[in-house]
C-alpha cells in the first residue's frame, strides 16, 4: 500500500472500516465458503478476511477517534434495526468475488446519513477521502489474480448461497495503517430514537 502524503509527523494513522456483521451461526457458514474458496483457489484474502457487509472504509489520526465516534453514535441512536437479506453470489470483474446484498435500500440509507453527518470528519487529507460503499455486499475474496478470478467466477456464478440476519448495530474496526489485523473499536446499536431524544443525549 503506497504510504500517505502530508499527514501530520509524530500522529498514527489508522485504517478505519465500519461494518455489519451477520450472527454467530451465518458468520460460520460464510466463513466456510471462504475457506473453500482460499483453499480451491489458493486465495490467502478469502481466508483473512472475516464476513462482514462494509459501509465505509476510511483512514484517519488516532486523535480524531473520539469525534468520529460521537458523530457514529448520534447515527445509530436515530436508526432502526433492519433485516438483510443475502443471495448467491456476484462479481467485480477482474478481482472480486462477493455474496449479494438483496436488501440493498436500508443499507444504503445507512450509508447515506453516515456520509451526511461524518464525511468531514472521516476526510484525513484531499488525497486521502472516505470510501462510502454505496454498493453493499460481503467479499469472499478479493484482489485475485486473473487466473483465481475467471475460474472463480465460473464456479460461484453457479452456486447459490441464502442467508439473512438482523442488523441491530454496525462496529467499528481499525488497524494501524500498513498492517493485517483489524481490532474492534467500538459497536453503535441501532436505537431508532427519536431525533430530540438524541439531542437531548447530546446536549444533556
Amino acid at each position: 500500500m503506497q504510504t500517505i502524503i502530508n499527514t501530520i509527523p509524530g500522529y498514527r494513522v489508522y485504517e478505519y472500516l465500519l461494518v455489519l456483521s451477520p450472527h454467530e451461526e451465518l458468520w460460520n457458514r460464510i466463513m466456510k465458503v471462504k475457506e473453500d474458496f482460499a483453499t480451491e483457489y489458493k486465495s490467502d484474502h478469502a481466508r483473512w478476511g472475516k464476513p462482514h457487509i462494509t459501509l465505509v472504509n476510511f483512514l484517519q489520526y488516532g486523535m480524531m477517534e473520539e469525534r468520529v465516534i460521537n458523530r457514529l453514535r448520534t447515527v445509530a441512536m436515530g436508526f432502526p434495526p433492519f433485516k438483510v437479506e443475502l443471495k448467491d453470489f456476484g462479481s467485480f470483474p477482474s478481482h472480486t468475488i462477493y455474496i449479494n446484498v438483496t436488501s440493498k435500500l436500508p443499507v444504503q440509507s445507512l450509508v447515506k446519513e453516515i456520509r451526511t453527518d461524518g464525511q468531514r470528519l472521516m476526510k484525513l487529507n484531499d488525497d486521502n477521502k472516505p470510501h462510502f460503499i454505496m454498493e453493499p455486499h460481503l467479499t469472499i475474496a478479493r484482489k485475485l489474480k486473473p487466473w483465481q478470478y475467471e475460474k472463480g467466477w465460473l464456479e460461484y456464478s453457479n452456486k447459490h448461497f441464502t442467508g439473512r440476519f438482523i442488523a441491530d448495530g454496525m462496529t467499528l474496526l481499525r488497524r494501524p495503517e500498513g498492517e493485517m489485523k483489524y481490532q474492534v473499536v467500538k459497536r453503535f446499536d441501532f436505537q431508532n430514537l427519536p431525533v430530540a431524544t438524541k439531542q437531548g443525549e447530546l446536549f444533556g
